[in-house]
């Protein structure tokens, strides 16, 4: 097959070849995805490429790979070769294909592909390789990408299963996709896995080249929902022993039971291709659209019909109630989780039960049209009460956000009554705390006026705005848009001037976006270390554990730890192992690792500095972490002395 997988050469080094997988990933991507798994493919090739800084990291490693750890590594290359295949493949197959068996043949290869790389990371021992804390960050968040990605494409299935079916190639599967082969409906899937059987021998003995509390969002933080941990790998049944047919499918009647219905094409948004959770419809043509998708087609200027290309002479929308009754018992025939809580004038609550809420959303609809008014008044009662209702309960949040709230509340961000831009901000902190929500203010276009309220707010605007950016950053993706947007320059504004209440918001949002190897840069670039030096050593300053949070994240990025050591950290972090607080302490030891490691001039400076004996001190009486973080300190000390030694 055409792009079939890359075969390891005796003497190539392992890492060249993931380096080389992950180039073919990006260039793969960068000339574009069509056809029917365009957004499949698109999702698959990001989280790929998210992984580059581990890459990285394993190259900047000299410890020879164990014949204990080859399996794992052989893993990795397994999954990544995999995900080159199944993205060649996928983006060949046309829109015309004439039966649904082939493309429920293909969401089934996106699900063992995206299972094989989660399984492939989850068992990677990091620890052993030496891989900083930030990037182990960064891999749990593409690890929870591929497990919810893995349930959308038909939720749980056999390990054993899996297993098998993302073991063999695919190689004969493109051409009857393009020539419509009248035998398609019994193809036999096989899968895109294959990989040299000579890649685990020769990988062996080769080389290797938390958020402050205090502030607006430690409330985010508690009722936000916790990523569970996924299952071991041991779990992957040995197909040799199951007992079960090599076949994943022993008959297409077979499949349907773990394969993911195709959802109908009138129940997807023509703008965003998603399931619709408010469907309206637009009154100029009668065409339905995701609410918050089609009011930011209007709020950008558009005044055509994105489908039709008619023009619209009235904005008017109108909910679909029939529509979503339709997609409600789809959701529930299918036994598809529906795309919200709230459908047919109720709210489903936690323990599965139903409650109706018809004359609540009634109310709230009349003020959400207030919220339009064009009486600065009538507005101003309407988004206080807005804030209010949002402040109260889960349920009040499901409901204004189903009235169509969020994207109007987006707009009055911009406005030039300071009591209705600090309510409107409040509010949609508010509603951003429902997981659900994130994505309508992200897809309603909120961050550009967010950032403006963060810049040039009230002192409680901006402080709301830099929570809010927060919240919203608790999204994997939404990390790299907030990112963009010119948001960190601001929060670091707030970090220097805010009060306590401001500075402790900003340093939570800073911290979480920083979390995204991206940003850091963004933030050493707009100056966040000094700010961070001078939390540090200012003797009346209450930052100093959020100081050191933010630090440990950024050190493991060249460009900061660069910084960090042209601002003389190192004697500042040295002071603080002799006279910090236990977590700071712990922080302070984390960043003399990373600044250190690998770097002969900074451990110098540590022996000079007189840093061994409380760094002995803590490798002793400090916490689990601070004594690892000091005991591994304190052995590249010994190493870089019998080096100077020999030397």
């Amino acid at each position: 097959m055409a792009g079939g997988a890359a075969t390891v050469v005796a003497g190539d080094n392992p890492i060249t070849t993931l380096l080389r997988q992950l180039h073919e990933v990006s260039q793969i991507s960068a000339v574009g995805f069509n056809g029917k798994f365009k957004k499949d493919c698109i999702d698959l090739s990001r989280r790929v490429t998210l992984l580059a800084n581990l890459v990285d990291e394993l190259n900047d490693s000299n410890t020879l790979l164990s014949c204990s750890l080859d399996s794992c590594f052989s893993d990795l290359l397994v999954a990544f070769q995999s995900v080159k295949q199944l993205l060649l493949v996928a983006n060949q197959v046309d829109n015309k294909i004439p039966t649904d068996v082939a493309v429920e043949k293909i969401n089934f290869q996106f699900q063992c592909v995206t299972w094989k790389l989660e399984k492939a990371l989850a068992s990677f021992p990091y620890d052993q390789f030496d891989i900083s804390e930030e990037v182990q960050e960064q891999v749990e968040l593409v690890r929870a990408q591929l497990r919810r990605a893995t349930e959308r494409y038909g939720g749980p299935v056999k390990s054993n299963l899996l297993y098998r079916a993302s073991s063999q190639p695919l190689d004969k599967e493109i051409d009857l996709l393009h020539s419509g082969n009248s035998g398609i409906g019994t193809l036999h899937i096989e899968n895109i896995g294959n990989i040299d059987h000579e890649v685990r021998p020769k990988v062996r003995g080769i080389p290797r080249g938390s958020v402050p509390n205090g502030s607006a969002c430690s409330q985010i933080v508690q009722e936000s929902e916790r990523i569970g941990n996924s299952s071991k790998l041991s779990e992957v049944g040995d197909p040799e022993i199951s007992g079960e047919d090599d076949s994943p499918f022993k008959s297409h009647e077979d499949s349907k039971k773990f394969i993911c219905p195709i959802t109908p094409t009138e129940f997807l948004c023509p703008i965003s291709l998603e399931l619709m959770r408010d469907p309206v419809i637009v009154a100029a043509t009668g065409q339905t659209y995701e609410r918050s998708c089609i009011q930011q087609w209007i709020d950008g200027g558009h005044t055509t019909c994105p489908k039709t290309q008619q023009h619209l002479n009235n904005f008017t929308l109108t909910p679909n109630y029939a529509l979503r009754n339709l997609i409600s018992d789809w959701c529930a025939k299918n036994d598809i989780e529906e795309p919200t809580v709230y459908a047919n004038g109720k709210i489903k609550k936690s323990d599965g039960s139903f409650r109706y809420v018809n004359g609540e959303i009634g109310a709230i609809e009349v003020i959400v049209r207030k919220l339009s008014s064009r009486s600065i008044e009538d507005c101003r009662a309407a988004v206080a009460e807005i804030r209010s209702l949002s402040k109260r309960s889960t349920d009040n949040r499901i409901l204004i956000a189903e009235a169509g709230a969020i994207p109007v509340l987006v707009k009055l961000l911009t406005s030039e009554d300071r009591q209705i831009q600090e309510n409107a901000v409040t509010a949609v902190l508010n509603l951003s705390i429902f997981d659900d929500n994130k994505r309508i203010i992200m897809l309603a276009d909120a961050i550009p006026s967010i950032v403006q309220v963060l810049r040039a707010g009230s002192r409680e605007a901006r402080e709301n705005a830099a929570a809010t950016i927060f919240s919203l950053s608790l999204g994997d993706e939404n990390k790299i848009l907030i990112g963009a947007s010119g948001a960190i320059p601001a929060l670091i504004d707030l970090l220097q001037t805010g009060n306590t209440r401001g500075k402790k918001d900003a340093a939570s949002a800073l911290f979480n976006l920083c979390i995204y190897q991206g940003n850091k840069g963004r933030a050493v670039r707009a100056g966040i270390i000094p700010a961070l030096l001078k939390m540090l050593t200012d003797s009346s300053s209450c930052m100093v554990d959020e100081a050191l949070t933010i630090l440990s994240v950024l050190a493991s990025h060249q460009e900061a730890k660069a910084a960090i050591a042209r601002a003389s950290t190192i004697p500042v972090l040295i002071d603080l192992l002799r006279t910090g607080l236990p977590r700071s302490k712990e922080n302070a030891a984390a960043i003399l690792l990373s600044l250190c490691k690998r770097d002969s001039d900074n451990l110098a400076s540590l022996c000079r500095l007189g840093a061994v004996i409380p760094l002995t001190e803590l490798a002793k009486s400090g916490t689990e972490r601070a004594k690892r973080k000091a005991t591994s300190l304190l052995e590249h000390l010994r190493k870089s002395q019998q080096h100077s030694t020999r030397s």
